[in-house]
Protein backbone atom coordinates (compact mmCIF):
# COMPACT_ATOMS: atom_id res chain seq x y z
CA UNK A 1 0.00 0.00 0.00
CA UNK A 2 1.43 3.36 -1.08
CA UNK A 3 1.53 5.86 1.76
CA UNK A 4 3.54 8.57 -0.01
CA UNK A 5 2.24 12.09 0.04
CA UNK A 6 3.16 13.16 -3.50
CA UNK A 7 -0.56 13.55 -4.18
CA UNK A 8 -0.58 16.57 -1.85
CA UNK A 9 2.20 18.46 -3.65
CA UNK A 10 0.94 21.28 -5.86
CA UNK A 11 2.80 22.61 -8.86
CA UNK A 12 2.06 26.27 -9.49
CA UNK A 13 1.35 27.38 -13.05
CA UNK A 14 3.55 30.44 -13.76
CA UNK A 15 1.67 33.72 -14.26
CA UNK A 16 3.43 34.55 -17.52
CA UNK A 17 2.95 31.22 -19.31
CA UNK A 18 0.08 29.42 -21.04
CA UNK A 19 -0.40 25.69 -21.17
CA UNK A 20 -1.42 24.84 -24.72
CA UNK A 21 -2.60 21.59 -26.24
CA UNK A 22 -4.65 20.33 -29.15
CA UNK A 23 -6.59 17.09 -29.39
CA UNK A 24 -8.35 15.21 -32.10
CA UNK A 25 -12.14 14.98 -31.90
CA UNK A 26 -11.84 11.97 -29.57
CA UNK A 27 -9.70 13.83 -27.05
CA UNK A 28 -6.33 12.30 -27.98
CA UNK A 29 -3.49 14.82 -27.68
CA UNK A 30 -2.02 15.85 -31.04
CA UNK A 31 0.08 18.79 -29.75
CA UNK A 32 1.44 19.76 -26.33
CA UNK A 33 3.66 22.76 -25.66
CA UNK A 34 6.72 22.59 -23.41
CA UNK A 35 4.87 24.37 -20.60
CA UNK A 36 2.20 21.65 -20.57
CA UNK A 37 4.90 18.98 -20.45
CA UNK A 38 6.86 20.70 -17.68
CA UNK A 39 3.83 21.46 -15.47
CA UNK A 40 2.30 17.99 -15.92
CA UNK A 41 5.61 16.18 -15.34
CA UNK A 42 5.62 14.46 -18.72
CA UNK A 43 7.78 14.86 -21.80
CA UNK A 44 5.99 16.23 -24.88
CA UNK A 45 6.52 12.86 -26.60
CA UNK A 46 4.80 11.10 -23.69
CA UNK A 47 1.73 13.33 -24.01
CA UNK A 48 1.21 13.25 -27.77
CA UNK A 49 -0.92 10.25 -28.70
CA UNK A 50 -2.37 9.84 -25.21
CA UNK A 51 -5.94 10.72 -24.27
CA UNK A 52 -6.09 14.11 -22.56
CA UNK A 53 -7.60 12.30 -19.58
CA UNK A 54 -4.05 11.17 -18.74
CA UNK A 55 -3.95 14.31 -16.58
CA UNK A 56 -7.45 13.92 -15.11
CA UNK A 57 -7.32 14.22 -11.33
CA UNK A 58 -9.61 11.91 -9.31
CA UNK A 59 -10.93 14.97 -7.46
CA UNK A 60 -12.63 16.13 -10.67
CA UNK A 61 -16.31 15.15 -10.88
CA UNK A 62 -17.35 13.28 -14.02
CA UNK A 63 -20.16 15.79 -14.54
CA UNK A 64 -17.64 18.57 -15.26
CA UNK A 65 -16.26 16.63 -18.22
CA UNK A 66 -19.76 15.69 -19.40
CA UNK A 67 -20.59 19.40 -19.43
CA UNK A 68 -17.33 20.12 -21.29
CA UNK A 69 -18.05 17.56 -24.02
CA UNK A 70 -21.75 18.51 -24.26
CA UNK A 71 -20.80 22.18 -24.66
CA UNK A 72 -18.20 21.42 -27.34
CA UNK A 73 -20.72 19.20 -29.17
CA UNK A 74 -22.98 22.26 -29.47
CA UNK A 75 -20.14 24.11 -31.21
CA UNK A 76 -19.58 26.39 -28.22
CA UNK A 77 -16.43 27.21 -26.25
CA UNK A 78 -16.10 25.75 -22.76
CA UNK A 79 -14.40 27.55 -19.89
CA UNK A 80 -13.82 26.32 -16.39
CA UNK A 81 -11.43 25.62 -13.56
CA UNK A 82 -9.80 22.19 -13.63
CA UNK A 83 -7.58 20.31 -11.20
CA UNK A 84 -5.14 18.11 -13.13
CA UNK A 85 -2.90 15.27 -11.98
CA UNK A 86 0.82 15.29 -12.69
CA UNK A 87 2.80 12.21 -13.70
CA UNK A 88 4.16 12.00 -10.13
CA UNK A 89 0.58 12.12 -8.71
CA UNK A 90 0.98 15.73 -7.62
CA UNK A 91 -1.49 18.24 -9.04
CA UNK A 92 -1.96 21.66 -10.60
CA UNK A 93 -4.95 23.95 -11.10
CA UNK A 94 -5.76 25.74 -14.35
CA UNK A 95 -8.42 27.90 -15.89
CA UNK A 96 -9.16 26.13 -19.17
CA UNK A 97 -10.57 27.71 -22.32
CA UNK A 98 -11.39 24.99 -24.85
CA UNK A 99 -12.72 25.57 -28.35
CA UNK A 100 -13.07 23.93 -31.71
CA UNK A 101 -10.59 24.41 -34.54
CA UNK A 102 -12.21 24.65 -37.95
CA UNK A 103 -10.84 24.23 -41.46
CA UNK A 104 -13.04 25.18 -44.41
CA UNK A 105 -15.97 25.38 -41.98
CA UNK A 106 -15.45 21.84 -40.69
CA UNK A 107 -14.50 21.00 -37.10
CA UNK A 108 -11.14 19.21 -37.22
CA UNK A 109 -9.80 19.35 -33.64
CA UNK A 110 -9.96 21.09 -30.27
CA UNK A 111 -7.51 23.51 -28.73
CA UNK A 112 -7.09 24.24 -25.06
CA UNK A 113 -5.43 27.28 -23.52
CA UNK A 114 -4.86 27.01 -19.78
CA UNK A 115 -3.76 29.70 -17.37
CA UNK A 116 -3.10 30.02 -13.62
CA UNK A 117 -5.81 30.09 -10.95
CA UNK A 118 -5.66 32.20 -7.78
CA UNK A 119 -5.67 30.59 -4.33
CA UNK A 120 -9.20 31.69 -3.40
CA UNK A 121 -10.63 30.16 -6.58
CA UNK A 122 -8.74 26.89 -5.97
CA UNK A 123 -10.25 26.62 -2.48
CA UNK A 124 -13.74 27.48 -3.73
CA UNK A 125 -13.53 24.98 -6.60
CA UNK A 126 -12.05 22.18 -4.46
CA UNK A 127 -14.99 22.55 -2.06
CA UNK A 128 -17.46 22.69 -4.96
CA UNK A 129 -15.99 19.62 -6.64
CA UNK A 130 -15.92 17.69 -3.35
CA UNK A 131 -19.64 18.45 -2.91
CA UNK A 132 -20.43 17.43 -6.51
CA UNK A 133 -18.58 14.12 -6.17
CA UNK A 134 -20.34 13.38 -2.88
CA UNK A 135 -23.77 14.12 -4.38
CA UNK A 136 -23.31 12.69 -7.88
CA UNK A 137 -20.81 9.88 -7.43
CA UNK A 138 -21.33 9.03 -3.75
CA UNK A 139 -17.62 9.29 -2.93
CA UNK A 140 -15.56 11.54 -0.71
CA UNK A 141 -11.93 12.54 -0.46
CA UNK A 142 -10.52 11.66 2.96
CA UNK A 143 -7.20 12.24 4.70
CA UNK A 144 -6.81 9.93 7.64
CA UNK A 145 -4.00 9.18 10.06
CA UNK A 146 -3.69 5.56 11.16
CA UNK A 147 -1.35 3.57 13.31
CA UNK A 148 0.84 1.07 11.46
CA UNK A 149 -1.31 -1.74 12.85
CA UNK A 150 -4.52 -0.13 11.53
CA UNK A 151 -2.93 0.41 8.13
CA UNK A 152 -1.78 -3.22 7.95
CA UNK A 153 -5.28 -4.43 8.90
CA UNK A 154 -6.88 -2.29 6.18
CA UNK A 155 -4.31 -3.43 3.61
CA UNK A 156 -5.30 -7.04 4.27
CA UNK A 157 -8.96 -6.23 3.57
CA UNK A 158 -8.49 -4.20 0.40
Amino acid sequence: MDTSFDMFIETEVPENELIISRTNLSGVITYANETFARISGYDVDELVGKPHSVVRHPDMPKSVFKDLWDTLALGKNWQGVVKNRRSDNGYYWVHADISGVYKDGKLIEYKSLRSPVDRETKIKMQNHYDALRKTEEKNSRVVLYLTDEQLEAIAKVI
